[in-house]
């Protein structure tokens, strides 16, 4: 496995290249905007079996340099694989990870060989009712500089999801979330990067969703917030033979929550792919 920076002007962004062979098709894993590339461990041994498999962490996030102003998320990630000299790869992406994957496969669609989308909304989507539980508590507490009330309430909104307390949750997952978690808190990537991104996709996904011509892949965790279920449930109706997936007894990272059936999924998805 390589372990490396990707110089990106105003700093490095970290990542790791497993199972790279001139026969095997690549793989990028794009994580979670409230977690960092360690969201994948229990899907980058079993997927470099047979594919060449890219995880990074975004600017903000885990091993890569903190952010220092607005951001266009897929550049970043066009200029990765241009280091790495990869033209083409299936793109698999959580939250807003998966945003990042729609967005690449409308702008630079010979670039994605088939999406898998976990948990996404497309970029443009609007939000209808009140805002998740814990969101208004949870902003407060960043405006005041508590991190670690940001970070637990940040868990409970995506980790824990709507249905569930955080003693119903595996206490290893939440520890491990809460680990990556608290570095994207306390860089502010959030306020600083994405609030308001630099050169978001115009017109954006959400209004072009028929025109994505790659196999796509939507998984959903049952337990997740009502509007995410509602975006996966519009991501299957407009990209045309997009299949769909429930991750049963899960929130918004069923890859953690259920790694052998996350695995398997995405597995019999790619095999039935060509790059």
């Amino acid at each position: 496995m390589t372990k490396g920076f990707c110089q990106l002007g105003d700093g490095q962004l970290y990542f790791e290249d497993k199972g790279a062979d001139s026969s095997r098709e690549t793989l990028i894993l794009n994580h979670a905007a409230f977690l960092d590339s360690r969201m994948w461990d229990a899907q980058s041994e079993a997927f470099a079996e047979r594919y060449r498999v890219i995880r990074y962490d975004m600017r903000g996030f885990g091993k890569s340099d903190p952010v220092t102003g607005p951001r266009t998320r897929r550049e970043d990630v066009y200029r990765l694989l241009a280091h790495l000299g990869v033209t083409r790869a299936h793109v698999l992406g959580c939250s807003m990870g998966g945003e990042i994957a729609l967005d690449m496969a409308l702008e630079r669609p010979e670039m994605v060989a088939s999406l898998i989308v976990v948990n996404s909304t497309p970029s443009g989507f609007e939000l209808q009712g009140p805002p998740p539980r814990y969101v208004l508590e949870m902003i407060e507490a960043m405006q005041r500089g508590d991190d670690e009330r940001a970070s637990e309430l940040q868990l409970r909104i995506w980790v824990d999801g709507p249905h569930r307390a955080p003693e119903q949750v595996e206490p290893s997952v939440r520890a491990r979330a809460a680990e990556m978690n608290r570095i994207f808190v306390r860089n502010k990537t959030f306020p600083i990067a994405d609030m308001q991104p630099h050169n978001p996709l115009n017109p954006p996904a959400a209004k072009r969703l028929d025109q994505v011509r790659c196999p796509t892949l939507v998984v959903t965790g049952a337990l997740d917030d009502g509007e995410i279920l509602r975006a996966g449930r519009m991501l299957v109706e407009e990209i045309a033979n997009a299949k769909a997936v429930t991750i049963p007894n899960a929130a918004h990272v069923p890859n953690m929550e259920a790694p052998e059936l996350f695995n398997q999924t995405v597995l019999n998805f790619l095999q039935t792919q060509k790059a």
